[in-house]
């Protein structure tokens, strides 16, 4: 339908006008493509408040590891061990048995240069992929969705789980939308919303238009696609674990998102660090382990890549507070069926030539996302990311 028309059929004078249940995508002729339901899938999963590295990933042969944190290390005992230099806290045994299933790459000394050590900003530099000291209106993964499909992205081609949407879904033209449940969604979306006349003079309200259309497209489309599957696998009873639950009923039904965003907060440890973030270590790797099963067993694992990360690591010695202040390079979990180099994917922490205290960077993170998005979303990572950034081979 042309604009014209559309104008014609939806002015009711002075009249104002229900959105969005007053048009349908029929009437547009708009027709939901199926086109990439059965392309790859990537799960961002993010541990916001600076993970804790070292001990989530120890170095357990380490004198200097054991020296600088008298009280905070994990002995024997509370590991699990990967290899001769490296072990996993104990509170993961999810994700150690997918590590031993080969489905994980775990990269050491992951960071940026002159690194920011300021949450906010931090988090603003891994979402946008941008240098330290240059700020981007967009993130990584929505500029991917400004590139994939120039004028057919949906906003359900991106879905962050959280009440909110953050930075790194946000493009030039195309943003994902962010919701906790399908069916809350689309109560919200088919809510009657007061609107004044279409003005074509009005461009800021024509968007509007425009945007409230597309979220009634995407909650009918969503709706339906959660009617598809219910998951007979059995997901810790928590909020992170519900969140991935939704994320692999989606995939398996078919939906056409092709990124997937999810948190889990509390990694801040200033104080008395081991019970937090034990615990929130554990929800993140029950969570990916039921994920993982899930997807393994309705056959669409090999469809899926999973990045977990966190804004930053801590400092090596521990605080007066039984705690770890905010430090640089840390680790990063790659998780798929398709990984060309499982395990430890490169060295371990250098603890003796520490900057400052903290742990030195050798991967930019920004390599991660140009591997992914060359190698796993087949798109060119150099116009997303601004420049071209040195590969790896975990895919």
């Amino acid at each position: 339908m042309k604009r014209k028309e559309f104008i014609q059929l939806s002015a009711l004078g002075s009249t104002a006008l229900l959105i969005p249940g007053f048009i349908k995508s029929a009437a547009l002729g708009k027709m939901i493509s199926e086109s990439s339901a059965n392309g790859k899938k990537l799960i961002v999963i993010q541990m916001s408040g600076g993970n804790d590295g070292l001990n989530t990933i120890i170095p357990y042969q380490n004198d200097i590891y054991y020296k600088l944190r008298p009280t905070l290390s994990l002995k024997k005992a509370d590991i699990l061990t990967l290899n001769d230099e490296l072990a996993m806290n104990k509170s993961m045994s999810g994700l150690k048995t997918l590590f031993d299933q080969g489905y994980v790459s775990v990269l050491n000394n992951v960071g940026y240069p002159n690194p920011d050590l300021s949450h906010f900003r931090s988090m603003d530099i891994w979402h946008s992929a941008s240098d330290s000291d240059t700020y981007l209106s967009t993130g990584w993964l929505g500029r991917y969705l400004d590139h994939q499909c120039v004028g057919c992205a949906k906003p359900y081609s991106a879905i962050e789980m959280d009440d909110t949407l953050s930075l790194a879904m946000k493009g030039y033209q195309v943003k994902g939308l962010a919701l906790h449940d399908t069916g809350l969604f689309y109560s919200l979306a088919k809510g009657q919303h007061q609107m004044p006349e279409l003005d074509t003079r009005n461009d800021n309200l024509n968007y509007l238009y425009k945007t409230m259309i597309e979220t009634e497209e995407s909650a009918d489309y969503l709706l339906a696609k959660s009617k598809i599957y219910k998951s007979p696998v059995t997901y810790p009873n928590e909020g992170f674990a519900k969140n991935l639950k939704t994320i692999a009923e989606l995939i398996i039904a078919g939906a056409s998102t092709s990124v997937f965003y999810a948190s889990l907060s509390g990694f801040d440890t200033h104080v008395n660090q081991a019970g937090q973030q034990e615990k929130n270590l554990t929800k993140i790797s029950e969570g990916l382990a039921a994920m993982v099963s899930d997807l393994k067993h309705a056959n669409r694992l090999d469809d899926v890549l999973i990045l977990v990360f966190s804004e930053f690591g801590r400092r090596v010695k521990q605080n007066a507070s039984n705690g770890t202040d905010h430090g640089k390079a840390n680790n990063v979990f790659i998780i798929s069926s398709q990984l060309k180099k499982k395990g430890i994917y490169n060295n371990s922490p250098d603890l003796e030539h520490l900057e400052d205290g903290d742990l030195a960077h050798s991967i930019d993170f920004r390599s991660i996302y140009a591997t992914i998005l060359n190698k796993w979303l087949k798109t060119d990572d150099t116009k997303i990311l601004g420049r071209a950034f040195d590969p790896l081979s975990f895919i």
